[in-house]
């Protein structure tokens, strides 16, 4: 019986080159020069710092533009929150892995609605499709790429 997982998850070592790319293009533009503008990467927490809002909006569109080309999703980053002081203005991106238990009951409720023979279950963090046949899991990765359920969905882990 052929199977799947659904998670949700990125690649650390992308993000990681991603965000020292940014700051080394930051480095060489002229329109960031004495704007203390930079940006760290500690664990799942993405930090950009900047002295004014315009130059951390244009930092934070060079970040976007890095996940791009790295093939990393910037739904990844739709987790944020500003934090501004008088001198600094600070963006802090919390990246999530793994899919929560209300966008998972989502995707089980889509799937047993649109499908009668598959089964899906919800496994920590993941969720595994299993069918009869190879056609009907390609069936249900093409319904999930149609909705948006606001998070990056991998698909992976196929058995026959």
């Amino acid at each position: 019986m052929p199977t799947f997982d659904i998670t949700s998850t990125f690649d650390k070592q992308e993000v990681t080159n991603a965000v020292d790319q940014m700051n080394r293009e930051l480095v060489n533009r002229y329109d960031f020069r004495d704007t203390n503008t930079s940006a760290l990467l500690s664990e799942n927490v993405i930090t950009i710092k900047s002295s004014t809002d315009e130059r951390l909006n244009a930092a934070d569109q060079v970040l976007k533009e890095k996940f791009a080309k790295r093939n990393i999703s910037i739904k990844f980053l739709s987790d944020f929150q500003d934090e501004k002081t008088p001198s600094e203005s600070k963006r802090i991106y919390t990246l999530k892995s793994g899919i929560n238990k209300d966008i998972a009951k989502e995707i089980v409720k889509d799937l047993k609605g649109n499908f009668k023979k598959i089964q899906s279950s919800i496994q920590d963090g993941s969720i595994r499709v299993s069918g009869k046949k190879r056609d009907e899991l390609q069936e249900v990765i093409s319904l999930l790429k149609s909705n948006d359920y606001n998070i990056y969905l991998n698909y992976g882990n196929f058995r026959d």
